[in-house]
């Protein structure tokens, strides 16, 4: 059984000791304009992100990770190298 993208946020997301508003600013600084809302929307399963968002949002997520001298656990959406891919 695969976990839903917005599972897969939300958990990386607190995996990686990121608030919600932590996460929005990082995105934000991707290029990202989604509202922090709707992207809490989108963590929480309410919203579904385009291709790009999520990219951001795993992007930004990622980069938390390799700060923390973790490897990338976010995946990406099919077909994507990142987030400008």
């Amino acid at each position: 059984m695969t976990t839903p993208a917005h599972d897969s946020l939300d958990l990386a997301r607190k995996d990686a000791g990121l608030t919600q508003h932590d996460l929005w600013v990082r995105y934000f600084a991707l290029g990202g304009s989604t509202p922090a809302l709707d992207l809490e929307a989108v963590c929480c399963g309410a919203m579904i992100a385009t291709d790009l968002d999520h990219d951001r949002i795993a992007h930004a997520l990622n980069e938390r990770f390799t700060e923390m001298g973790r490897n990338h656990p976010v995946p990406y959406s099919e077909g994507s190298e990142g987030p400008d891919d």
